[in-house]
């Protein structure tokens, strides 16, 4: 877990302020550049990477996240890291959570074996693709396998544990999450506003949606409120009758819920059929 700092990669931070007032913010070569800086300043000797695509991704093509990992992979080959890419749709969100403690929530189910669905499908396979590339599982099925075998046997809760416990988070994590993640003052439904099924969700506005209740920054200065975000946020395809709550806001304000639950809204199509949803692994390059 790492970002630019004054002792990796500080030009990165530099570059991406000049970058913004230059309109060289879609570079591929600086987007590229931005990306391997970190990674290849911590000396790493494997890397998977990443690459999404969709309403919630910059890359809003296949073909352009494509472009993005074809370039990444030969950038980082060329510095002699072994590198694959994959590229993932993020045409709805990974997990039915958005914000800071409501995401570590939902990573904490993953990791203690209590969850199934896309991001559990997801870290799965990135990191199996890292045990075969780095040649520690000889087929992805074998580095299931293992995978499968940490989170079952507690293993990789307890890892995640120390890295927090390193960082300077409390002591046994694993043991405990709930008690030290932040809850909203208010948490608001958001009721469908007719029967039908879920075709489609703009993931760039509930990305917003989630900074204007306080859960990012729109300028440096800005603090974060780890507490608030979206929370059970209904799925591509799911069918919803007028009334059912498709997702909950946790906000520390009535009227600030009321106004991004009306946000929500305007992001959600519902149709009345459901339209093919892609796969999670697009494409891979290496």
């Amino acid at each position: 877990i790492a970002s630019a700092s004054a002792r990796i990669a500080p030009a990165d931070k530099r570059l991406y302020a000049i970058r913004d007032v230059t309109a060289t913010v879609e570079s591929l070569d600086l987007i590229t550049a931005s990306i391997l800086s970190k990674k290849l300043a911590a000396g790493l000797q494997g890397l998977i990477l990443d690459v999404k695509c969709g309403s919630g991704a910059f890359m809003k093509s296949p073909k352009a996240a494509k472009e993005l990992a074809i370039c990444l992979v030969e950038t980082a080959k060329s510095a002699g890291c072994k590198t694959a890419a994959l590229v993932t749709d993020m045409d709805q969100p990974l997990a039915p959570a958005l914000g800071n403690a409501l995401e570590i929530a939902e990573v904490m189910q993953v990791l203690c074996n209590n969850r199934t669905g896309r991001l559990r499908d997801l870290s799965l396979r990135l990191a199996a693709e890292l045990l075969v590339l780095e040649g520690i599982s000889s087929s992805l099925a074998q580095a299931m396998e293992k995978l499968e075998t940490l989170l079952s046997s507690g293993q990789a809760a307890e890892k995640f544990a120390q890295m927090v416990a390193m960082m300077g988070g409390p002591l046994k994590f694993a043991e405990n999450w709930q008690r030290f993640l932040p809850e909203a003052s208010v948490i608001h439904e958001v009721l469908a506003p007719k029967d039908g099924v879920i075709t489609a969700w703009d993931c760039e506005a509930l990305g917003l949606a989630v900074v204007a209740l306080g859960g990012g920054r729109q300028v440096e200065s800005d603090p974060i409120d780890p507490a608030v975000g979206l929370s059970d946020v209904c799925a591509l395809g799911s069918k919803v009758t007028k009334g059912t709550v498709i997702a909950r806001v946790h906000a520390s304000r009535v009227k600030t819920a009321e106004a991004t639950s009306a946000t929500v809204l305007k992001a959600l199509r519902i149709g009345k059929s459901a339209a093919k949803q892609q796969d999670l692994v697009l494409d891979r390059v290496d």
